[in-house]
């Protein structure tokens, strides 16, 4: 999907009226909000609902996270390929997107304690499952599919592989649906999503084999910011103990 720069500098600008300064003041109280920026296209992480509302594990995570240390946190739906950009400039306090842990992010940004485990998958038509069984049966050459920017999109790098970069890997799926692409790549999560919970897409798609990578997921906030990510990991522990954090996890089926 292309945008022009008039669509690209207009959804900027409204994103940096929105979230200048990050933290906010609550407008019918001294408390303050903190805002965590999520891309709202990875079911069941973070969404759209059909009625129009943002929704998902980590959009449910962060409110119940600051309840748990008497902060005000909310999530915002933000655009993948500016995310990271917006926190660097503190657009917002964090980043709750289902970003993977990596050694080149932790030298521009921190991260709380692991809220979950995951990999990269190979998703294929459900005809091709039986030839392609793990990311090595592509042909050489073969077009697959990621999100631009995604771990996915970075795990590909050492493979022979033409990549296809997708503002969201639903487009990239139904690119594949229709004869553009031998496979696409995202997360486990988000591909277990589409594969099995997905009614659109029962029956035409597989998982080929198990995570070619392995890897945690976190919340970012800004480098240096460790009073901030003291909360989080605060929250997260009580949430832990008390047996809440599970229990969100079973309602969005990703134990």
């Amino acid at each position: 999907m292309k945008k022009t720069l008039a669509v690209l500098l207009a959804a900027s600008l409204a994103v940096a009226s929105l979230f200048a300064g990050g933290a906010k003041e609550s407008s019918d109280s001294q408390t303050k909000t903190y805002v965590f920026a999520a891309d709202a296209t990875w079911p069941p992480m973070e969404f759209v609902d059909e009625a129009g509302n943002l929704t998902g594990f980590e959009v449910e995570l962060m409110p119940l996270v600051g309840k748990e240390v008497g902060m005000d946190f909310e999530v915002k739906n933000i655009p993948w390929d500016t995310i990271f950009a917006g926190l660097a400039n503190g657009a917002y306090d964090g980043v709750s997107s289902g970003v993977t842990v990596t050694e080149e992010r932790k030298k521009t940004m921190d991260f709380s304690t692991p809220i979950l485990s995951n990999g990269q998958v190979v998703i294929v038509l459900a005809k091709d499952k039986d030839t392609i069984k793990n990311v090595n049966d592509l042909p050489s050459k073969a077009n697959v599919g990621v999100q631009i920017g995604t771990t996915g999109d970075f795990a590909l790098a050492d493979y022979d592989l033409t990549v296809k970069r997708y503002d969201d890997i639903g487009l990239a799926i139904q690119d594949m649906l229709n004869g553009n692409l031998a496979a696409c790549v995202c997360d486990s999560l988000i591909a277990s999503d589409f594969v099995l919970a997905n009614k659109n897409y029962q029956g035409k798609l597989a998982i080929a084999g198990t995570p070619f990578t392995q890897e945690d997921i976190a919340i970012a906030v800004q480098k240096g910011n460790k009073a901030l990510l003291d909360k989080i990991n605060e929250g997260l522990a009580k949430m832990q103990q008390d047996g809440s954090l599970d229990a969100l996890k079973k309602k969005w089926n990703i134990l």
